[in-house]
């Protein structure tokens, strides 16, 4: 008995031993080929894809066809399935892949029709654009073909790769709308929920349309709005405790921080343009990066970061000029509030009722029956599916559902030759509109917006709004309407997701929610404390972890907490003298900068909460509203004046509503961590942890796929903008004609491959603050493409 279970035994661990050996040379055969030869039929010349120490991509070519095709083929060997997640998720095609987990996933984006949408901007490109995608369609394919086999995610979801189609690089390109805009006017809706039932003095106090924290380069910051008098409202009479902050602040803003620097400001008489662009943090890395060294008739030697599922560079260096970008916040979607038409199933516009277009779309789902979801659509848009609105239906108008939103004029930059002529594509390209940044060789540095901007008349765009009477979208900004800004006397340009505008250019931008101007203004102040600068130099900025902006909420906590508050309590004492002795830093080992930081946030829960008791009487308490980005101005007015007034109805003085929220703070810590307040560091709140999409599902350790949690410095109202799982998904400091002395980080690595050598390769200087090279190394592997006779 004993010898057959041992043999059972031994049986058994041979076929475990056998099927992980199995497992581990199916992923082995999936790594590129990195050296050699390979005859194609996608180059009309030999093309070589040459690959530094860290992975990093030189691409050489006679053309900028052949470029692309170079650029797809190193794709589909680095990247395929996150380039197939990401059309996926933009088409509303994820359930196909992984089941019925992700219909609701794919309802969410189907309401878009994204891939419908992509055919017909793909049918309006120009023929030399086509080609481009074509081309680089071509060379995914082949890439991943090359693979000795399918890249391991779709072993472990038993699936195969769908080739890669030209309209799969749009879709890619709407992923990021989806990233940087409303995609469905929710902050138009929320502010509209209030705007309902709150008198306008105070809906105008509470959603300023700045503050004095702004940085803008055109115009002045904004004085924060008188606090209305008693006559207007009352908190007094709100009694009911609101809920615990947790920590939690604003969401994590899908944003960037850009800025450039004259020529008369650096060593090499060149502009120094940076960019740091936040997005959130995966493996792999959003970004790829790469050269491209062209010849032939249009030569042009471009390095920066692309994309996966595109071949073109968003932002980098061509030797002439560097440029960046920062997500601009403008008003680009809106809430139309539908009227009911006459008869059943129809809606009033100006040209009398029409009737809703319904169009079914199939959503296939692995392993199970098709899904109908039904789309019904309007002149202005598709009809919000998840909200219920008490003034009516609601019909998303967002710029991404218009063809002429995208196209492929961001290619034309890589051969730019100045400012000017980098400003002058920048307000013909399409995407997601941006905050463009650009300096050049001869020193000159400039901003504008890059993408559509639409004309907007006869209505707030900040709320919802009846469009039945005309109002709406009537045209689109002719690029010579652009506000721009070139060479200002200063010599220096900033952008931060805040406002950077006022007046006229504000009105044709908009405004959809802008970030709060402190990143932006700590920023700009850090530029003018010096009179010249390098990539160093710019790499201190962007890691800027000092806590300017809580400086003021430090010194209100040290006033209130007074021996009398404390009347005794230990745990108040505790949390005084910890603030007391911070690090005025946004780094791991502070522990002064968490409490500061969290009673801010305890504060701003008390005080959110009273001035909302209008709409949770109205809505009931489940509502969602939307906290102003700019709610700071607001606040620290009614925490500096302090108007009895408006003093939540629970407490006798403001003095009690701090105390309450340092307790608040205090209860939070030691439910959710642990009694030693000493020990709450901001470390152990903001540890990074950066996550393949696919390492919950693996029986392997996650170790073996994601990068190990780290606890790192940065916050987001100061340059170094990191959360969790948010950050800068790169950065890099550039001056054009100088890209030897710039400097690049990405995180995650170059490589989506775990055996890969170059998986997690560069992530530790982009965690350390540490500079590396703009431009790849010495070439460590070349992998030549032959053209087929």
């Amino acid at each position: 008995m004993k010898k057959w279970i041992l043999r059972l035994a031994g049986a058994l661990a041979l076929a475990f031993v056998l099927v992980v050996l199995l497992a581990w040379l199916t992923l082995r055969a999936s790594l590129p080929s990195l050296d050699g030869a390979v005859t194609v039929a996608g180059v009309d010349s030999a093309t070589t894809i040459e690959r530094d120490a860290e992975g990093i991509v030189t691409i050489r070519a006679a053309s900028r066809a052949d470029a692309a095709y170079a650029t797809g083929f190193a794709h589909g060997q680095d990247r395929f399935f996150q380039m197939d997640i990401i059309r996926r998720r933009s088409a509303g095609e994820v359930s196909a892949l992984v089941g019925a987990m992700a219909v609701d996933l794919d309802k969410r984006f189907r309401l878009h029709r994204f891939r419908s949408r992509a055919q017909a901007a793909l049918a309006a490109l120009p023929a030399n654009d086509l080609l481009i995608l074509d081309r680089y369609a071509a060379g995914v394919n082949e890439g991943l073909a090359s693979l000795g086999s399918k890249p391991f995610e779709y072993h472990v979801l038993g699936a195969d790769p769908a080739p890669w189609r030209p309209e799969d690089t749009i879709l890619v390109a709407y992923s990021m709308f989806l990233n940087l805009n409303d995609e469905r006017a929710d902050r138009d809706l929320k502010r509209g929920l209030a705007h309902r039932v709150l008198p306008a003095e105070m809906f105008g106090f509470m959603y300023p349309p700045g503050t004095p924290w702004d940085a803008p380069i055109m115009g002045e910051p904004r004085t924060a709005q008188p606090i209305p008098d008693p006559g207007v409202t009352s908190t007094r009479d709100v009694i009911d405790a609101a809920p615990s902050a947790a920590e939690i602040g604003k969401p994590d803003l899908a944003g960037s921080n850009n800025w450039a620097v004259a020529g008369s400001l650096t060593e090499t008489g060149s502009a120094l343009v940076s960019n740091d662009m936040h997005l959130g943090l995966t493996v792999p890395g959003i970004w790829y990066q790469a050269r491209l060294v062209v010849t032939g008739d249009e030569p042009r030697d471009v390095t920066g970061v692309i994309l996966p599922g595109t071949p073109f560079m968003i932002g980098g260096s061509n030797t002439r000029i560097a440029w960046g970008n920062t997500n601009s916040y403008g008003d680009w979607s809106d809430a139309v509030v539908l009227q009911p038409g006459a008869a059943e199933g129809t809606y009033r516009t100006i040209d009398g009722d029409q009737p809703f277009r319904e169009i079914v779309e199939q959503i296939d789902v692995k392993g199970g029956e098709p899904v109908a979801f039904v789309v019904r659509e309007t002149i202005w848009g598709p009809v919000h599916d998840n909200v219920d609105y008490p003034d009516g239906e609601i019909a998303v108008n967002w710029l991404a559902h218009e063809v002429r939103a995208l196209n492929l004029n961001l290619l034309r930059l890589e051969t730019a030759q100045s400012v000017d002529e980098a400003l002058a594509i920048a307000t013909t390209m399409g995407g997601p509109p941006q905050n463009f940044v650009v300096g050049d060789r001869d020193g000159s540095v400039g901003w504008t917006i890059a993408g559509q901007i639409p004309v907007r008349e006869g209505y707030e765009p900040f709320l919802p709004a009846d469009w039945s009477n005309g109002a709406g979208w009537s045209g689109w900004l002719e690029p010579e309407q652009y506000p721009r800004v070139v060479n200002p006397e200063s010599g220096r340009i900033w952008t931060a997701n805040a406002r950077v505008a006022d007046g006229e250019a504000l009105r044709l931008i908009g405004d959809s929610g802008y970030d709060l101007g402190a990143r932006a203004r700590q920023i700009r102040d850090a530029l003018f404390e010096q009179d010249t600068f390098t990539a160093e130099d710019m790499l201190v900025i962007q890691i800027d972890d000092r806590a300017l902006f809580l400086g003021r909420w430090r010194e209100l906590l040290l006033d209130e907490l007074d021996d009398a508050a404390i009347g005794g309590d230990a745990g108040l004492a505790e949390y005084r003298e910890l603030v007391r002795d911070w690090i005025p830093r946004a780094v791991p080992d502070s522990v002064g900068y968490r409490l500061v930081r969290t009673f801010r946030l305890e504060v701003q829960s008390r005080v959110f909460h009273a001035l909302m008791a209008p709409a949770r009487a109205e809505y009931g308490d489940d509502v969602e509203l939307r906290l102003s980005n700019q709610f700071e101005a607001p606040l620290w007015a009614l925490v500096s004046e302090q108007p009895r007034h408006l003093l939540p109805g629970r407490f006798d003085s403001w003095q009690a509503l701090f105390v309450d929220a340092v307790r608040g703070a205090i209860r939070h810590f030691e439910q959710n961590y642990g009694p030693a307040l000493a020990d709450r560091t901001w470390g152990e709140r903001n540890t990074v942890s950066i996550r393949h999409m696919l390492s919950g599902a693996l029986p392997m350790p996650s170790g073996f796929l994601d990068i190990p949690d780290q606890p790192l410095a940065g916050d987001v109202d100061l340059p170094r903008a990191q959360g969790r799982r948010f950050g800068a998904s790169q950065r890099f400091s550039v001056a054009p004609g100088d890209e030897a002395n710039g400097i690049m980080h990405i995180p995650a690595g170059q490589s989506g491959h775990p055996l890969s050598e170059f998986y997690r390769k560069g992530h530790e200087d982009w965690a350390t603050g540490s500079p590396s090279p703009f431009l790849p190394g010495e070439t460590q592997h070349k992998l030549l493409l032959t053209p087929a006779e």
